[in-house]
């Protein structure tokens, strides 16, 4: 009997949708039922070849061998899942499989790793394809009986082919250029330059800021206080002068309330979450990073079966989802979130534009609560933080408008305004679900409550305040800051056009909310940026290579225009030919434009240790998490050894996180607190722990290594291993 071949993106998928069919016999590379057979990538498979294996000569860096411009692309089998490639090739080819069935994440990447598997397989059979957005057994026997014809994803593919070439051409050809001109490991591409050249310039911004001292003026009346305002209602005063002047013509007056007004209010739920907005929110709150995030997701997607597909730009959910709102509401009609889901479910599920939009949603949904109870329990800390994010924003979109009474009092005081704002809520609605910090923009903030006060009034002023306050400069980006820039970046630069910035806005920004957090990761790992605290800061690297990178390639605006380019293939609309040959073209001129630059780099990060293996001096550098390493300055050697980092352990007096310095024999343990002292040696330090628990200690680690391995299960790209040997070199 002919049958099915289901391929699969990772394991985990695999094992699932062989479940739900009833595929019961697992041969270790794939899981075989009465129709179907089920199998599975490893993350990508095939990968854009390396520049060597076009030619030997590219072996070699240097400027004579540049720029890189293949007549054919090629395509390698990546040898560390090479073996379960020639796995699923062989039952690609298999006489006993008659038509293939694609599962791989319903997105652009995920019909790129299908498709390079099954070309470079060489395999012609007919093809289905596979289209969901949850993991749930409900979801997957809908989409097997809705497959679609693989054919109306070609678009899909090309455009994901694109995206990989694209990044190879200009990716390789300017990191290399930048590296051979300057004899530093520097790298560039269409998305990080320009994120990293956000950084620079908000940096800059800071370091010429100049604090302008401001006054304002605040009475206090009995029971409430009221605040100085000019005609425009600003309560800004820049004059010291022009202050103290106000403060003497209002002292020892009374005031008289010229104007009462009251102004019913209401504010709507804010949107469902897509992915960025999601690892913003996750920042702020917890301070995960936006690649933390992601993994958290894909647990909570995958495994657990609790949340929708992740990698989503939508914040809507479409028509169709609307008569599933209820069993997505009984499914978390459980613990804290039981009241209120059981008072939605009591009514009619209030549903509107808000949040149901067709047109708003392209290939996925915003990220909701599936329809397949989740236990709760079995979530750790991170994974039930997330997944209340989730369920409070999907609960909050179904409930009334927060509603208020504003109440704004203007009193006039021997010819100067004063203003009073109060708040008197009528109905809490939406914000019902949330505490006051759960809210980044709380309503609720400043709220004073204000007596039964009538026009013509006569107002008793019991105190001035004179405050003398600073302007502030703009604040450093964070991780969830820095997600929202790339979203919008036309928000953070000066654009001369208004049709450049519209073109930003409708593109989505830079990159996709599948790559933002790898570009972040990217840019902390190749040293260019760091963090102190949750600030983001760019290293003196970082700073040199914005001034080394050719200017449109830190543009904003021609990255977002690729984007453009890549959606208008997705769609149709555009060659994907005409795209590559442009892409071709400017990489050329790429090349040549930092061949002629006449800018010089300079380490200025030695340290006075020398290179053990070729005598150069080595540079100090930081990781993302508080790392500490040196490197060799050349290139070639590639020497490197780790001087610091911040550990899991924590202080015996203090409890803060300890570091680790030194090495070998000579390592310790030093306290990072402040007003603590404590160091002690790494072999000292571990005898504490030696007789205690150990069978506990044993468990915990084989559990953690579980957990690691699942978090990281090959969701690599095409590029993602030729960047690998940039780190290397």
């Amino acid at each position: 009997m002919n049958k099915t071949l289901i391929l699969a993106e990772k394991p985990s998928v695999a094992r699932e949708i062989a479940r739900v069919l009833k595929c019961k016999n697992n041969k270790g590379s794939y899981i075989e039922g009465e129709r179907y057979i089920v199998t599975w990538a490893l993350g990508h498979l095939v990968s854009l070849a390396d520049p060597e294996e076009y030619d030997k000569k590219y072996k070699t860096w240097s400027f004579e061998n540049l720029p890189m411009i293949p007549k054919n692309t090629k395509f390698i089998v990546l040898k560390k899942t090479s073996k379960q490639f020639y796995e699923v090739k062989k039952l690609l080819n298999s006489d006993k499989v008659s038509d293939i069935v694609i599962a791989t994440d319903a997105g652009r990447e995920g019909e790129l790793v299908a498709r390079l598997i099954i070309e470079k397989s060489n395999v012609k059979k007919p093809m289905k394809r596979l289209w969901i957005s949850s993991q749930t057994d409900k979801a997957i026997i809908e989409g097997f009986k809705n497959l679609k014809d693989a054919s109306r994803y070609n678009n899909l593919y090309k455009a994901a082919l694109c995206r990989a070439e694209a990044d190879w051409l200009v990716g390789l050809n300017a990191t290399r250029a930048l590296t051979c001109k300057y004899n530093a490991q520097l790298s560039a591409g269409r998305v990080q330059s320009p994120t990293l050249a956000m950084i620079v310039s908000r940096e800059e911004e800071i370091n010429s800021f100049k604090p302008k001292p401001y006054y304002t003026i605040k009475v206090k009346a009995n029971g409430f206080y009221l605040d100085w305002i000019n005609k425009d209602n600003n309560k800004s005063i820049f004059n010291e002068e022009f202050a103290n002047k106000i403060k003497n013509k209002i002292y020892k007056k009374d005031g008289i309330i010229v104007d009462i007004k009251e102004t019913h209010k209401k504010t709507f739920s804010p949107l469902l979450y897509d992915l960025t907005e999601l690892q913003k929110d996750a920042n702020r709150i917890w301070g995960y990073s936006a690649k933390q995030t992601l993994s958290i997701m894909q647990r909570l997607y995958e495994n657990h079966k609790a949340l929708t597909y992740p990698r989503t730009d939508s914040r809507y959910i479409s028509k169709d989802i609307v008569e599933t709102l209820k069993d997505r509401l009984q499914a978390i009609n459980t613990g804290s979130y039981r009241i209120i889901a059981s008072e939605i479910l009591k009514n009619k599920v209030n549903t509107n534009k808000n949040f149901v939009d067709d047109s708003k949603v392209s290939d996925h949904h915003a990220i909701i609560p599936t329809e397949e109870k989740a236990n709760v329990l079995n979530l750790n800390t991170e994974e039930r933080h997330i997944y209340d994010l989730v369920v409070k924003r999907f609960l909050s979109v179904m409930l009334k408008p927060f509603e208020y009474i504003q109440t704004d009092i203007i009193v006039d005081i021997n010819g100067e305004r004063f203003k009073a704002s109060g708040k008197v809520v009528k109905n809490k609605g939406w914000k019902v679900v949330y505490d006051k910090n759960d809210l980044e923009d709380s309503l609720e903030d400043d709220n004073q409550i204000l007596p039964k006060l009538n026009k013509g009034d006569k107002i008793s002023v019991l105190d001035i305040q004179l405050n003398c306050l600073k302007t502030k400069a703009p604040s450093r980006f964070n991780e969830g800051t820095l997600l929202k820039a790339m979203e919008n970046p036309q928000k953070y630069m000066n654009l001369n056009s208004r049709e450049y910035a519209k073109t930003l806005g409708e593109t989505g920004g830079l990159g996709t909310v599948a790559t933002r957090a790898d570009i972040i990761d990217k840019l902390f790992n190749s040293y260019v940026i760091e963090k102190k605290g949750r600030e983001i800061y760019p290293t003196s690297k970082g700073k040199q290579l914005i001034q080394l990178v050719p200017r449109d390639l830190k543009s904003p605006l021609l990255t977002a225009k690729w984007e453009k380019d890549l959606e208008d293939i997705s769609k149709g609309k555009l060659s994907s030919k005409e795209f590559i040959n442009s892409m071709r073209d400017y990489s050329k001129d790429l090349v040549l434009e930092i061949k002629k630059s006449s800018e010089n780099f300079i380490h200025d990060n030695k340290t006075g240790n020398k290179c053990p293996n070729c005598g150069k001096y080595l540079l100090e550098v930081k990781g993302k998490n508080g790392t500490v390493m040196n490197v060799c300055q050349d290139r070639s050697c590639g020497f490197k050894e780790v001087v610091s980092r911040i550990t899991n352990a924590r202080c015996p007096e203090c409890k803060k996180k300890l570091e680790l310095r030194g090495h070998g024999n000579s390592k310790i343990y030093v306290c990072t607190g402040t007003n603590c002292n404590f160091r002690e040696k790494e072999s000292q330090f571990k005898k504490r722990f030696e007789n205690n628990d150990k069978v506990n200690k044993r468990e915990v680690n084989k559990i953690m290594q579980k957990m690691k391995k699942e978090a990281s299960e090959n969701i690599n790209n095409p590029f993602a291993n030729l960047m690998d040997m940039f780190n290397q070199k």
